[in-house]
């Protein structure tokens, strides 16, 4: 079960709220809102698991479970929605037990799976139809992010809807900018996977490199941190890398599927990633190693 840390929130205006999909991102964030002063209804494919999001946060605004995403939607002001991939955001929006069947005329849907920027595109032109608002809000940060209520959100769509969304979804960001119309959020989301991609092969081979020349490396990241080579990556990464420990953070399955739609993309609009690609390979070898769920940091163990 996740947990927040505790935070102070900006004032926002309680406002009548819907969350659908209670995984390692989206059952934190769903209670940085409940925390915030919304009223929060939540759905997720397993019951158990929004049965257990509201005895944990009952003391909140009265939060309620849903059977489905359209009872989820009914009387919402804003919806937010984190699952898995392109179809099971189709599953929960679609259909006559979808969302956008119970969401009302000027309500917004709000994506923060990562997902393609073609379903942004699709979801954005069904809601238009039905008088409803999308926004595609992917993020970055991981499940520390989530907990700690600093992930970093990136937004497509109209400007008046994500004027609406944004002093809200601030109760679980520390950026939520918009990026331009719809499938901007999804296409930055895969500008940010490209970086990472490169970022983390680089560090393993460094680290790798380092240990075989008998380097104390824990001390040499400190001092190379203090330079041109730091990142995030180096910083929160590298003395685990080093120690072998990846039980933790994001998963080589998740960043295998981002990768997916980050190249998926790169056909349609003709970018060359010759390094994405290769790495995107370099994952597969890990989940062949079984490490189908270590944290993406394991790119090492190839190297090893």
């Amino acid at each position: 079960m996740a947990s927040t840390n505790p935070r102070s929130y900006e004032p926002t205006a309680p406002r009548k709220l819907a969350f659908i999909g209670l995984g390692v991102m989206g059952y934190p964030m769903a209670a940085h809102l409940a925390l915030a002063g919304h009223a929060v209804t939540v759905y997720n494919r397993t019951s158990a698991k929004a049965q257990a999001w509201c005895a944990e946060y009952a003391a909140s605004a009265a939060p309620r479970q849903a059977p489905t995403p359209r009872e989820a939607a009914q009387g919402a002001d804003i919806v937010f929605c984190c699952v898995g991939n392109d179809d099971d955001l189709r599953a929960v929006t679609l259909g006559a037990d979808g969302a956008f069947a119970g969401m009302a005329p000027g309500s917004i849907f709000v994506d923060h799976t990562t997902a393609s920027a073609e379903v942004a595109r699709e979801l954005y032109g069904a809601a238009r139809a039905l008088g409803l608002r999308f926004i595609d809000a992917p993020v970055s940060g991981g499940q520390a992010g989530a907990q700690n209520g600093l992930l970093t959100v990136m937004c497509g769509g109209d400007q008046d809807a994500f004027d609406t969304v944004q002093p809200v979804g601030m109760a679980f960001a520390r950026a939520f900018t918009r990026m331009g119309e719809s499938g901007a959020g999804q296409l930055t989301k895969m500008v940010n996977q490209i970086c990472i991609a490169g970022l983390v092969q680089g560090l393993a081979e460094a680290i790798a490199f380092g240990q075989r020349a008998g380097l104390d490396m824990p001390l040499v990241l400190d001092v190379i941190g203090k330079g041109a080579a730091q990142s995030w990556q180096m910083d929160n990464r590298g003395k685990t890398m080093v120690a072998d420990q990846f039980d933790f953070g994001f998963a080589v399955d998740w960043m295998r599927k981002d990768l997916g739609l980050v190249l998926a993309e790169a056909q349609r609009n003709g970018a060359r990633l010759p390094v994405t690609a290769l790495v995107d390979q370099f994952y597969g070898d890990v989940q062949q190693m079984g490490g189908q769920r270590w944290d993406t940091s394991s790119l090492i163990r190839r190297l090893r």
